[in-house]
């Protein structure tokens, strides 16, 4: 019933780096590792792209107040923000705002590239976007005006009719290159964790003994009492152990020994430990053993009165053999089962 925890483990390596990370509930970022482990990039613009990932929407991240929070200078902190601005990571902008002045529109990329194959999809919308080309300029030019000809009728008779040309065939648009084409928007990866707001599933109900008593209620109260003896993180009050005493009793009627219960609902508890009783009711429910299977019940062997043979019955008397003989000279003794 022991549980092995994973994600430790089981020995310190000999050299490198330690991590001792503890769950984060509040107050953290997800950074990528294009970003962290960039090799292109300096520590000073991995450490700029990572406050600024950390920023909520809307925060100002400028030359002038980047270099109010941090140490560093107004040129190194320009640097790595050229840096990142080189290698995509992030975007400047100036666009006009009201009142004829000009502001600053700063966009923070976590995955440059995906970001960048979105834009190409949604501008091109599913095709490659590519830069028209702009048509020459036409430029009127004047003809001279030629002097009239005069054209005798017999030269008119003479001049034969036109012959018409087949008209040509519409030109047959060509393929767009492999390279320019766009590769199709991926699809997005479904959702694993579900939204707050989803409902959540109904918590199982505790179990209890199927014949329960007031000596299995007490075994299992002093054993709840007692967690605290042996594992010190587990202590309780009166109404925990009260609310947890049916489940303990379960596991007793079961067959299980107050050790080994002991055992199992202690074992390895999560760092922080910050509620010991929900924790307890989790593993009384989740853990529970199944009922040991039900024996044979075994019938007796009786000595017959008779004949002193052996034969199975629940009460004593006489054979069959010897019951069939008494009833055919009509003796009411009493036949075995």
């Amino acid at each position: 019933m022991d549980t092995q925890q994973i994600s430790a483990p089981s020995r310190a390596p000999s050299s490198g780096v330690v991590h001792v990370n503890i769950r984060l509930t509040d107050g953290y970022t997800i950074i990528s590792n294009r970003l962290s482990q960039h090799r292109g990039l300096s520590l000073l613009a991995i450490g700029l792209g990572t406050h600024i990932q950390s920023l909520p929407a809307g925060r100002r991240i400028g030359i002038k107040v980047l270099a109010a929070t941090f140490p560093e200078s107004e040129a190194a902190i320009a640097a790595g923000l050229r840096e990142l601005e080189h290698h995509g990571f992030l975007r400047r902008t100036r666009e006009r705002v009201g009142g004829g002045r000009v502001a600053t529109r700063t966009e923070s990329y976590n995955h440059p590239e995906a970001a960048a194959r979105r834009a190409v999809a949604v501008d091109s919308g599913g095709g490659a976007a590519i830069a028209p080309v702009p048509a020459p300029a036409l430029v009127p030019v004047r003809e001279p005006k030629a002097a009239p000809v005069r054209v005798s009728t017999a030269a008119l008779a003479r001049v034969p009719e036109p012959v018409r040309e087949p008209e040509a065939a519409p030109p047959v648009p060509l393929a767009e290159p492999e390279s320019v084409r766009a590769e199709p928007a991926p699809a997005p990866a479904p959702r694993l964790v579900p939204p707050p707001a989803a409902p959540r599933p109904p918590r199982a109900a505790l179990p209890g003994p199927c014949r329960p008593s007031e000596a299995l209620y007490a075994a299992a109260a002093d054993l709840l009492a007692g967690l605290r003896r042996t594992a010190p993180l587990f202590v309780l009050s009166e109404e925990d152990v009260r609310r947890l005493v049916p489940g303990v009793a379960a596991w007793l009627e079961r067959g299980m020994r107050p050790d080994a219960v002991r055992k199992s609902l202690t074992d390895d508890p999560p760092v922080p430990l910050r509620h010991p009783a929900k924790l307890l009711r989790h593993r009384l429910t989740a853990l529970l053993p199944p009922p040991l299977p039900v024996a044979a019940s075994v019938v007796p062997l009786q000595t017959c009165e008779d004949c002193d043979r052996a034969f199975r019955s629940s009460v004593p008397g006489v054979c069959r053999g010897c019951g069939e003989a008494r009833t055919d000279a009509a003796e009411p003794f009493p036949m075995s089962a």
